[in-house]
């Protein structure tokens, strides 16, 4: 059966190449330790009722043959559905909008966001948690890499993950959970 014919939850942008804004072209003050960190918008769509909370990984498998490992660009977990404005009469009820990533700490508290590959101890860059803690965008160096954007939707919270946790650990919890999260992702284009 065709994804599409499935009912489940839908990820998608206005854009399937991420604006300059939201990437290596960006303007200067929307850097921060060299990378870019407005972080870019997207909806999700037709999920589950029964969730309550989002979770998602923003990723370059396309970084593997430059760097030796895919590039974590952005993870947030535990992210309250109802936290999230709604607007029923738009074609896109449940939206998140620009520069979230950097909103999100003042706006939602409760929510974290994990470490993002700039915190990697080989690379000797920033430890100011604004940059290794939040959304860094595409900077692909070699050609044009294909990102992924995936987000899951649980019923509970996952437990035991703080400030600053690594993609492994959500991806613990999210196996732990006991639940089969509502999921889904996009792929979004990253120009060099």
């Amino acid at each position: 059966m065709a994804r599409d014919t499935l009912v489940g939850m839908k990820i998608s942008a206005d854009f399937t190449v991420i604006p300059d804004d939201f990437a290596k072209a960006a303007a200067p003050e929307y850097f921060n330790g060299g990378v870019p960190v407005v972080s870019f918008p997207f909806y999700i769509d037709d999920v589950s009722p029964e969730a309550r909370y989002l979770h998602w990984e923003f990723v370059d498998p396309d970084s593997i043959p430059v760097c030796g490992f895919e590039w974590i660009h952005w993870s947030v977990a535990n992210l309250p559905i109802g936290a999230l404005m709604y607007d029923f009469n738009d074609s896109h009820a449940l939206a998140i909008p620009p520069d979230f990533s950097r909103q999100l700490p003042a706006m939602i508290p409760e929510t974290v966001q994990g470490r993002n590959s700039s915190a990697s101890k080989f690379l000797g860059r920033s430890t100011d948690p604004a940059v290794i803690m939040r959304y860094n965008g595409p900077q692909p160096p070699d050609k044009d890499h294909e990102y992924y954007l995936q987000v899951w939707a649980t019923k509970k919270p996952l437990p035991g993950l703080n400030q600053g946790f690594w993609l492994n650990e959500l991806l613990h919890a999210l196996r732990a959970s006991g639940e089969t999260p509502d999921t889904d992702g996009v792929f979004l284009t990253g120009k060099a």
